[in-house]
């Protein structure tokens, strides 16, 4: 592989560093029009960069080399020009680069505009795109830009609220945006317009932001002539896809009646759609040819598959693993489509389901357990979101803490996603409490069930897990022996000023208003209003670079508790909302497993 570097002897490192550097793939994105030229990422280099792929001749080059990493980019239809989103230092505030499928040097893709947060972005085969662009100053923009040489781009939309490019039509007559300008950041409303911004048709569930239901583009027909939009609705309760025409204004239900979250793409000749189904933690795939009956199963193993997508020969090629497993690039074909040059990763251990009733209702946790009896010391490691959930999928995160004795659990707390709308959205405006009360509810299981020792629960997680982390560790104080929390909210108030503006649209939603509007809730969901409750030590983690959990307001939390002498240690590096690098990724899961072994017992980090 042109651009990789051979693969490290990694035999006698830990298992648990061996996950990590192992080499591995994301599932190839392909130009519609030149289906051999492939796009994908990978950290074979021991950074996660851009990849070209040329199926007919077999050739894979390396796209970018950053020293932070690139994972944003997509290919022209006509497979001729790779679009690669360039930042600085992961802070996500950039501009579009374009490079020759084949190699040479980067240029501008739209040179006339500005950075900005990226808010979507569409192809079209004339050379043309449509690029939406969100800044604090101006909310979202979203332009047409000509082909290069043709001229300069012209803004075809403008509003306060987030919105986003959704998809472009096969002719490029059509443009499909999301939108939020009736003030619910959470659920969306469509839009489709002409090239010069005039409106064809409106898509609006949420009637104008009375009712909580949500619309997404999944993509137009791929084929020439054929207006119709592929939208995914929660009109039952849950995700599922119908078919849209936006000119006919038509709408055509689906019988895709499958328990959980449905979403949907079109097969390359728009013949059939692939579904993908998500249902309690775990994924499945099925083919439905619009007018049949009802879809038929596409096999695939137990687990969860993270990416699909059908190719021109109507075979699909889909990214599995499972918890016990790593993840491959397989095809129904029954070849594995990537194979990375290197050492695979060892195997963890199975997850087990646990079905808890808490006060929302029963609650979904997915436990992992290192060999021996209980009650072990346990690891809740939270997810981030907090719209998303945790599923039956490698993670290298877990495994390590398996490897060193702990028992893993992570909760799909009130506010995840594949349980359905009502429990996704049930945590607005007692934010982060609703979901430490799920939490709750799974740690006491854990200790009546034998399987956690109370002497020592850690609560742990990033992102929105990390915000809970240092909620929990201030409103459950004796209830947690130890905090991790990698790139938290830690200082509400002062996150939200901070933030990036669509993650303030975000929490206007979440919360009801702006810090001044409702104060009093911002108040209650701070952790920086319990800091001085804490009691655990706490360990935090955190990007000098993030737009979205910045830097400044986990230093106010660091400092009140530095200020009464409260057992911490922080640990800042040079990137945005994580790591692209794997060694930095290593060395943070290293620290965490220091701090929690110099507190907890259990001996030394394996390896160190």
């Amino acid at each position: 592989m042109e651009g990789m570097s051979e693969s490290e002897n990694v035999s006698t490192m830990p298992e648990w560093e061996q996950r990590f550097r192992a080499p591995r793939v994301s599932l190839p994105d392909w130009a519609e029009d030149a289906p051999d030229r492939s796009l994908f990422v990978s950290n074979a280099t021991g950074t996660y960069e851009l990849y070209a792929w040329d199926r007919a001749g077999g050739r894979q080059r390396q796209v970018t080399d950053r020293p932070n990493g690139t994972t944003d980019g997509v290919l022209t239809p006509d497979g001729e020009a790779i679009w690669w989103f360039s930042d600085t230092d992961g802070d996500e505030f950039g501009v579009w680069m374009r490079q020759p499928f084949g190699g040479g040097e980067d240029e501008p893709a739209a040179p006339g505009l500005a950075p900005s947060y990226p808010a979507g972005l569409a192809i079209g085969r004339d050379g043309s795109a449509v690029i939406g662009r969100s800044t604090d100053e101006d909310g979202t923009t979203i332009h047409l830009v000509p082909a290069p040489g043709s001229g300069e781009a012209v803004e075809i939309y403008r509003h306060r609220e987030s919105a986003g490019v959704g998809d472009l039509s096969h002719d490029g007559t059509l443009i499909a945006l999301e939108h939020t300008e009736h003030g619910d950041a959470m659920h969306s409303a469509l839009r489709v317009v002409r090239p010069d911004g005039s409106t064809v048709a409106e898509l609006d569930d949420t009637e104008g932001g009375t009712k909580e239901l949500g619309l997404a583009v999944l993509g137009f027909a791929p084929v020439a002539g054929d207006p119709r939009l592929l939208v995914g609705h929660q009109r039952r309760g849950r995700w599922e896809p119908m078919i849209w025409d936006p000119v006919a204004g038509t709408e055509t239900a689906l019988p895709v009646d499958l328990p959980g979250d449905v979403g949907a793409e079109w097969y390359p000749d728009g013949s059939a759609l692939l579904i993908e189904h998500s249902f309690e933690a775990r994924s499945e795939l099925w083919r439905y040819e619009p007018g049949a009956a009802e879809p038929v199963r596409v096999e695939t193993p137990a687990g969860t598959v993270s990416g699909a997508t059908a190719r021109p020969d109507g075979t699909v090629e889909y990214l599995w693993s499972s918890a016990a497993q790593p993840p491959v690039v397989r095809s129904t074909s029954g070849a594995v489509v990537l194979d990375p040059p290197g050492a695979k990763a060892p195997a963890s251990v199975a997850v087990e389901d646990a079905w808890v009733e808490g006060p929302g209702g029963r609650i979904h946790a997915l436990v992992q357990k290192p060999a021996g009896d209980g009650p072990f010391p346990t690891v809740f490691e939270i997810h981030g979101g907090p719209t998303w959930h945790d599923s039956d999928a490698f993670a290298s995160g877990p495994a390590a803490w398996v490897d060193h004795g702990f028992a893993v659990v992570r909760v799909n707390y009130r506010g995840s996603t594949g349980y359905g709308r009502a429990w996704t959205d049930a945590l607005k405006h007692r934010v982060g409490l609703i979901e430490l009360e799920d939490i709750a509810a799974v740690r006491d299981w854990s200790v009546k069930s034998g399987l956690a020792d109370p002497q020592r629960l850690v609560l742990a997680g990033g992102s929105w897990g990390g915000y809970l982390t240092l909620l929990g560790l201030g409103t459950q104080p004796d209830a947690w022996a130890l905090g991790l929390a990698a790139v938290p909210v830690a200082d509400y108030v002062t996150a939200y000023h901070d933030e990036m503006e669509a993650l303030k649209a975000m929490d206007r939603t979440l919360l009801g208003g702006t810090p001044e509007e409702v104060p009093e809730r911002f108040e209650a969901s701070s952790p920086l209003t319990y800091v001085d409750a804490v009691r655990a030590p706490v360990y935090i983690s955190a990007g000098v670079n993030d737009p979205r959990c910045p830097i400044r307001q986990v230093e106010n939390y660091v400092d009140r508790l530095a200020a009464r002498g409260a057992v911490h240690e922080v640990y800042r590096y040079d990137a945005g909302h994580g790591s692209l690098v794997v060694e930095e990724r290593i060395k943070q899961v290293r620290l965490e497993l220091e701090f929690a072994l110099k507190h907890l017992g259990g001996g030394d980090v394996q390896g160190a």
